[in-house]
């Protein structure tokens, strides 16, 4: 009796223009520490570390941050590395302390918050990339992965909810009204 097997294709061959990448977001001032919310995002994998497949921000949360509910895109995925914050999806809150992952499937409402005393350290990865570019663009650069950003008067809140509003559907994403 003989067995029939299916054919898969090879797997491609090497990309050598594609490098290894090494990020030491407590060290390395050449990543980029940007100041958003009250929040510090330092992007330490960009899309063109990974030929647009992902993107990994190192997020630190102090307490009461976390951005307004949203949505967008493409699959985003937090790894909780300190603290514990509070996750809504589709309205639904759920507690999530260090050592847990979640996974937001793309185009779902939902929103992060920080309700402790003690700040938050996470690692989001975004698939595919492209968030890092938004973070960029709305954001302000600050001096280290915990820089706090400069506070915003309500004239300068204003301005960058407009900017933030303007640039967000360039990134696929939707800001809402309830997560």
């Amino acid at each position: 009796m003989s067995v029939s097997t299916t054919q898969y294709p090879p797997l491609p061959p090497d990309d050598l223009k594609r490098a290894l990448t090494i990020a030491r977001p407590d060290s390395d001032q050449t990543l980029p520490h940007i100041g958003l919310v009250g929040d510090t995002y330092t992007i330490t994998v960009t899309g063109e570390d990974t030929a647009g497949r992902f993107c990994v921000i190192d997020m630190h949360i102090p307490p009461g941050g976390g951005p307004a509910p949203h949505r967008h895109d493409f699959e985003e995925t937090f790894i909780l590395l300190d603290g514990e914050m509070e996750a809504t999806f589709r309205g639904k809150k759920s507690l999530v302390r260090a050592g847990d992952t979640i996974n937001i499937p793309a185009n779902a409402p939902h929103q992060f918050h920080n309700s402790s005393s003690k700040p938050v350290r996470l690692l989001c990865i975004c698939s595919p990339s492209g968030q890092e570019h938004f973070f960029k663009e709305v954001g302000v650069p600050v001096a280290t992965r915990t820089t706090a950003p400069p506070k915003l008067d309500k004239e300068q809140q204003q301005r960058f909810m407009e900017k933030a509003k303007a640039l967000a559907p360039k990134y696929r994403t939707e800001l809402l009204k309830e997560a």
